[in-house]
């Protein structure tokens, strides 16, 4: 995702405490307390998102952080991964940095040997239904701390076809960073 009037996309692998994630991740809180009236009450435990159990990802723009997402290892196990804090900052959206971030994420979980990506989004984020929508996510039982609410949505997506399945994608990822 760049073009000669916009800054190359770096993906960062980082701990989900890490300061910078932090942030982006109370940008998130503050995004669901103005479309939902209050935080996320699911629990999000840091060591989930270290490897080989989950990754946490930060996006950057030119040099400025401009979104996040992660996935963790679902609890009911069996190849399932909870994708997790997918966010992209107001002056950024539009741009395609959520697709960017969205088939890093995937392919990392497949890579790690999940089959399948879950999430937990809501009603009142229609752009975040429709990114899902587009890039084949459907709907799946709930589960969790909103399995139950009328709000929720639930999706999913089979890892295990399509682009990058077998751990592969058409650009190399390194350990540390990914630029476009």
């Amino acid at each position: 995702m760049s073009t000669s009037a916009e800054a190359p996309v770096t993906l960062h692998r980082v701990g989900y405490a890490d300061p910078v994630a932090q942030h982006l991740v109370e940008r998130v809180q503050q995004e669901y307390v103005v479309r939902y009236g209050g935080r996320d009450e699911a629990v999000v435990d840091p060591a989930e998102f270290s490897p080989p159990h989950g990754l946490f990802l930060v996006a950057e723009v030119g040099g400025v952080p401009a979104g996040c997402g992660g996935w963790r290892a679902h609890p009911s196990g069996d190849g399932v991964a909870e994708l997790k804090r997918m966010y992209v900052e107001p002056d950024f959206r539009r741009r395609g940095l959520s697709l960017v971030l969205l088939a890093e994420l995937e392919r990392t979980a497949a890579a790690a040997g999940h089959r399948q990506l879950v999430l937990n989004s809501g009603d009142k984020q229609p752009e975040a239904l429709a990114l899902y929508d587009r890039t084949g996510y459907v709907p799946v039982p709930g589960y969790g701390v909103y399995a139950d609410s009328p709000d929720a949505v639930f999706l999913g997506k089979d890892l295990t076809t399509g682009p990058g399945a077998d751990g592969t994608a058409a650009r190399t990822v390194e350990e540390d960073s990914w630029a476009s």
